[in-house]
Protein backbone atom coordinates (compact mmCIF):
# COMPACT_ATOMS: atom_id res chain seq x y z
CA UNK A 1 0.00 0.00 0.00
CA UNK A 2 1.34 3.43 -0.95
CA UNK A 3 -0.49 6.68 -0.18
CA UNK A 4 0.69 10.04 -1.55
CA UNK A 5 -1.44 12.93 -0.28
CA UNK A 6 0.13 15.91 -2.09
CA UNK A 7 0.28 16.15 -5.86
CA UNK A 8 -0.06 18.93 -8.46
CA UNK A 9 -1.03 18.75 -12.10
CA UNK A 10 -1.16 21.11 -15.05
CA UNK A 11 -4.46 22.42 -13.67
CA UNK A 12 -2.30 24.63 -11.40
CA UNK A 13 1.51 24.87 -11.39
CA UNK A 14 2.50 21.33 -12.27
CA UNK A 15 4.09 20.56 -15.62
CA UNK A 16 2.43 17.15 -16.05
CA UNK A 17 -1.12 16.60 -17.36
CA UNK A 18 -3.51 15.08 -14.86
CA UNK A 19 -4.01 11.86 -16.84
CA UNK A 20 -0.26 11.26 -16.88
CA UNK A 21 0.08 11.99 -13.17
CA UNK A 22 -2.50 9.32 -12.35
CA UNK A 23 -0.83 6.90 -14.75
CA UNK A 24 2.55 7.56 -13.13
CA UNK A 25 1.02 6.87 -9.71
CA UNK A 26 -0.29 3.54 -10.97
CA UNK A 27 3.09 2.59 -12.44
CA UNK A 28 4.80 3.52 -9.16
CA UNK A 29 2.45 1.34 -7.10
CA UNK A 30 0.68 4.31 -5.51
CA UNK A 31 -2.83 3.05 -4.84
CA UNK A 32 -4.14 6.21 -3.12
CA UNK A 33 -3.36 9.65 -4.53
CA UNK A 34 -4.62 13.08 -3.47
CA UNK A 35 -4.91 15.70 -6.20
CA UNK A 36 -4.19 18.99 -4.42
CA UNK A 37 -3.75 21.68 -7.03
CA UNK A 38 -3.26 25.24 -5.82
CA UNK A 39 -6.51 27.08 -5.06
CA UNK A 40 -8.59 24.99 -7.47
CA UNK A 41 -10.46 21.71 -7.49
CA UNK A 42 -11.05 21.92 -11.24
CA UNK A 43 -9.23 18.67 -11.97
CA UNK A 44 -10.77 16.50 -9.26
CA UNK A 45 -13.72 15.15 -11.26
CA UNK A 46 -11.46 14.13 -14.14
CA UNK A 47 -8.99 12.64 -11.65
CA UNK A 48 -11.69 10.41 -10.17
CA UNK A 49 -12.48 9.10 -13.66
CA UNK A 50 -8.80 8.51 -14.46
CA UNK A 51 -8.24 6.84 -11.12
CA UNK A 52 -11.11 4.42 -11.72
CA UNK A 53 -9.51 3.38 -15.03
CA UNK A 54 -5.98 3.09 -13.59
CA UNK A 55 -6.91 1.38 -10.32
CA UNK A 56 -5.82 4.35 -8.21
CA UNK A 57 -8.07 5.65 -5.44
CA UNK A 58 -8.27 9.44 -5.80
CA UNK A 59 -8.75 11.75 -2.82
CA UNK A 60 -10.18 15.08 -4.06
CA UNK A 61 -8.35 17.95 -2.48
CA UNK A 62 -6.95 21.44 -2.81
CA UNK A 63 -3.91 23.29 -1.44
CA UNK A 64 -5.17 26.66 -0.25
CA UNK A 65 -2.84 29.66 -0.06
CA UNK A 66 -3.26 31.72 3.10
CA UNK A 67 -1.80 34.81 4.74
CA UNK A 68 -0.48 34.31 8.27
CA UNK A 69 -1.30 37.89 9.23
CA UNK A 70 -0.12 37.55 12.83
CA UNK A 71 3.45 36.78 11.74
CA UNK A 72 3.44 38.55 8.39
CA UNK A 73 4.03 35.31 6.51
CA UNK A 74 2.30 32.70 4.38
CA UNK A 75 0.88 29.24 4.93
CA UNK A 76 -0.45 26.48 2.72
CA UNK A 77 -3.36 24.47 4.04
CA UNK A 78 -4.41 21.22 2.44
CA UNK A 79 -8.13 20.47 2.38
CA UNK A 80 -9.14 16.89 1.70
CA UNK A 81 -12.46 15.42 0.58
CA UNK A 82 -14.76 18.37 1.37
CA UNK A 83 -18.37 17.20 1.63
CA UNK A 84 -19.57 20.50 0.13
CA UNK A 85 -16.77 21.68 -2.19
CA UNK A 86 -18.99 24.41 -3.61
CA UNK A 87 -18.71 26.20 -0.26
CA UNK A 88 -14.98 26.64 -0.87
CA UNK A 89 -15.50 28.17 -4.28
CA UNK A 90 -15.93 31.86 -3.32
CA UNK A 91 -12.65 31.82 -1.42
CA UNK A 92 -10.84 29.94 -4.21
CA UNK A 93 -12.31 32.24 -6.86
CA UNK A 94 -11.06 35.33 -5.03
CA UNK A 95 -7.50 33.97 -4.92
CA UNK A 96 -7.68 32.89 -8.56
CA UNK A 97 -8.78 36.39 -9.59
CA UNK A 98 -6.07 38.08 -7.52
CA UNK A 99 -3.35 35.76 -8.85
CA UNK A 100 -4.43 36.25 -12.47
CA UNK A 101 -4.50 40.05 -12.12
CA UNK A 102 -1.09 40.07 -10.40
CA UNK A 103 0.51 37.76 -12.96
CA UNK A 104 -0.83 39.70 -15.93
CA UNK A 105 0.92 42.77 -14.54
CA UNK A 106 4.01 40.67 -13.89
CA UNK A 107 4.05 39.35 -17.45
CA UNK A 108 4.03 42.92 -18.79
CA UNK A 109 7.07 43.68 -16.62
CA UNK A 110 8.86 40.56 -17.88
CA UNK A 111 8.34 41.37 -21.57
CA UNK A 112 9.85 44.80 -20.98
CA UNK A 113 12.92 43.17 -19.44
CA UNK A 114 13.39 40.29 -21.89
CA UNK A 115 12.69 40.05 -25.64
CA UNK A 116 9.91 37.49 -25.31
CA UNK A 117 6.27 38.00 -26.20
CA UNK A 118 3.31 38.03 -23.88
CA UNK A 119 1.75 35.33 -26.07
CA UNK A 120 4.76 33.05 -25.63
CA UNK A 121 4.41 33.19 -21.87
CA UNK A 122 0.63 32.73 -21.87
CA UNK A 123 0.98 29.75 -24.18
CA UNK A 124 2.93 27.96 -21.44
CA UNK A 125 -0.05 28.49 -19.13
CA UNK A 126 -2.51 26.77 -21.45
CA UNK A 127 -4.28 23.95 -19.62
CA UNK A 128 -3.81 25.64 -16.25
CA UNK A 129 -6.50 27.49 -14.36
CA UNK A 130 -4.11 30.41 -13.94
CA UNK A 131 -0.76 31.95 -14.82
CA UNK A 132 2.12 30.94 -12.56
CA UNK A 133 5.72 32.04 -12.22
CA UNK A 134 6.75 28.64 -13.53
CA UNK A 135 5.07 29.43 -16.85
CA UNK A 136 7.09 32.63 -17.10
CA UNK A 137 10.33 30.80 -16.37
CA UNK A 138 9.53 28.04 -18.84
CA UNK A 139 9.11 30.65 -21.56
CA UNK A 140 12.41 32.28 -20.58
CA UNK A 141 14.13 28.89 -20.56
CA UNK A 142 12.68 28.02 -23.96
CA UNK A 143 13.90 31.38 -25.28
CA UNK A 144 17.40 30.80 -23.89
CA UNK A 145 17.37 33.50 -21.21
CA UNK A 146 17.29 31.24 -18.14
CA UNK A 147 19.25 28.02 -17.63
CA UNK A 148 16.98 26.64 -14.88
CA UNK A 149 13.57 27.08 -13.31
CA UNK A 150 14.44 28.46 -9.87
CA UNK A 151 17.86 30.00 -10.30
CA UNK A 152 19.27 33.49 -10.63
CA UNK A 153 16.70 34.69 -13.17
CA UNK A 154 13.82 33.58 -10.98
CA UNK A 155 15.29 35.38 -7.97
CA UNK A 156 15.93 38.52 -10.02
CA UNK A 157 12.31 38.58 -11.14
CA UNK A 158 10.39 37.20 -8.19
CA UNK A 159 12.23 37.91 -4.95
CA UNK A 160 9.42 39.10 -2.67
CA UNK A 161 11.48 42.06 -1.46
CA UNK A 162 12.92 43.50 -4.65
CA UNK A 163 12.00 41.24 -7.58
CA UNK A 164 11.75 43.20 -10.83
CA UNK A 165 8.49 41.46 -11.83
CA UNK A 166 7.10 40.58 -8.41
CA UNK A 167 3.47 41.60 -7.87
CA UNK A 168 1.80 40.65 -4.60
CA UNK A 169 -1.18 38.30 -4.66
CA UNK A 170 -3.91 38.88 -2.09
CA UNK A 171 -4.56 35.71 -0.07
CA UNK A 172 -7.29 35.01 2.49
CA UNK A 173 -6.18 34.92 6.11
CA UNK A 174 -5.55 31.64 7.89
CA UNK A 175 -8.73 32.02 10.01
CA UNK A 176 -10.76 32.64 6.85
CA UNK A 177 -9.33 29.50 5.25
CA UNK A 178 -9.93 27.37 8.33
CA UNK A 179 -13.53 28.56 8.57
CA UNK A 180 -14.12 27.85 4.86
CA UNK A 181 -12.75 24.30 5.23
CA UNK A 182 -14.92 23.70 8.30
CA UNK A 183 -18.00 25.02 6.47
CA UNK A 184 -17.22 22.81 3.46
CA UNK A 185 -16.81 19.72 5.63
CA UNK A 186 -13.19 19.11 4.64
CA UNK A 187 -10.22 17.78 6.57
CA UNK A 188 -7.54 20.40 7.14
CA UNK A 189 -3.82 19.59 7.16
CA UNK A 190 -1.04 22.17 7.47
CA UNK A 191 1.28 21.64 4.51
CA UNK A 192 5.10 21.55 4.79
CA UNK A 193 5.43 23.72 7.94
CA UNK A 194 9.17 24.21 7.42
CA UNK A 195 8.79 25.95 4.07
CA UNK A 196 7.07 29.05 5.43
CA UNK A 197 8.35 28.79 9.02
CA UNK A 198 4.90 27.79 10.28
CA UNK A 199 5.82 25.91 13.46
CA UNK A 200 4.31 28.53 15.77
CA UNK A 201 1.19 28.61 13.60
CA UNK A 202 1.03 24.80 13.70
CA UNK A 203 1.04 24.80 17.50
CA UNK A 204 -1.70 27.43 17.61
CA UNK A 205 -3.98 25.69 15.11
CA UNK A 206 -3.47 22.34 16.81
CA UNK A 207 -4.24 23.77 20.24
CA UNK A 208 -7.43 25.36 18.89
CA UNK A 209 -8.45 21.99 17.36
CA UNK A 210 -8.65 23.45 13.85
CA UNK A 211 -6.45 20.83 12.18
CA UNK A 212 -6.93 17.16 11.42
CA UNK A 213 -3.28 16.63 10.56
CA UNK A 214 0.16 17.99 9.75
CA UNK A 215 2.28 17.14 6.71
CA UNK A 216 5.33 15.66 8.41
CA UNK A 217 6.83 13.74 5.49
CA UNK A 218 7.66 16.27 2.80
CA UNK A 219 10.85 17.00 0.82
CA UNK A 220 11.29 20.49 2.28
CA UNK A 221 10.66 19.85 5.97
CA UNK A 222 13.75 20.04 8.17
CA UNK A 223 14.65 17.21 10.58
CA UNK A 224 14.47 19.63 13.51
CA UNK A 225 10.96 20.74 12.59
CA UNK A 226 9.90 17.15 11.97
CA UNK A 227 10.80 16.25 15.54
CA UNK A 228 8.64 19.13 16.79
CA UNK A 229 5.82 18.08 14.45
CA UNK A 230 5.85 14.57 15.94
CA UNK A 231 5.55 16.05 19.42
CA UNK A 232 2.69 18.42 18.48
CA UNK A 233 0.85 15.70 16.56
CA UNK A 234 1.10 13.31 19.52
CA UNK A 235 -0.04 15.96 21.99
CA UNK A 236 -3.11 17.00 20.01
CA UNK A 237 -3.98 13.77 18.21
CA UNK A 238 -3.15 14.96 14.70
CA UNK A 239 -2.57 12.61 11.79
CA UNK A 240 1.01 12.69 10.48
CA UNK A 241 0.66 12.79 6.71
CA UNK A 242 3.14 12.58 3.88
CA UNK A 243 3.14 13.78 0.29
CA UNK A 244 5.64 14.26 -2.50
CA UNK A 245 4.34 17.71 -3.53
CA UNK A 246 4.83 16.53 -7.09
CA UNK A 247 5.16 19.29 -9.73
CA UNK A 248 6.84 17.42 -12.59
CA UNK A 249 9.80 19.50 -13.79
CA UNK A 250 8.36 22.71 -12.29
CA UNK A 251 10.39 22.20 -9.14
CA UNK A 252 13.92 22.46 -7.78
CA UNK A 253 14.23 18.91 -6.43
CA UNK A 254 12.49 16.46 -8.72
CA UNK A 255 10.85 13.56 -6.91
CA UNK A 256 8.62 10.95 -8.57
CA UNK A 257 5.05 10.50 -7.38
CA UNK A 258 5.09 8.30 -4.28
CA UNK A 259 8.49 9.40 -2.97
CA UNK A 260 6.95 10.76 0.26
CA UNK A 261 3.97 8.86 1.59
CA UNK A 262 1.43 8.48 4.40
CA UNK A 263 1.10 5.27 6.39
CA UNK A 264 -2.22 3.42 6.36
CA UNK A 265 -2.62 4.03 10.09
CA UNK A 266 -2.18 7.79 9.71
CA UNK A 267 -4.47 7.85 6.68
CA UNK A 268 -7.15 6.08 8.70
CA UNK A 269 -6.68 8.59 11.52
CA UNK A 270 -7.06 11.50 9.10
CA UNK A 271 -10.31 10.14 7.69
CA UNK A 272 -11.76 8.76 10.92
CA UNK A 273 -15.33 9.91 11.52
Amino acid sequence: MSIDLHCHTRYSDGSTPLEEVVALASLRGVDTLAITDHDTMAGCAAALQCGAKQGVRIIPGVEISAADVKRGGKAHILCYAPEHPERLQPLLDATTKSRREAMLVSVEKVVRLYPVSREMILRRAEGSTNIYKQHVLQALMDAGYAPEMFGEVFRRLYDSNNGAAYVRVQYPSVPEVMEAIRWAGGRAVLAHPSEYHNMELLAELAKDKLLCGVEVYHPRNTPEDQAAMHEIAARYGLAETGGTDFHGFYTTRKNPVGTFTTSQAEFDKLFAE
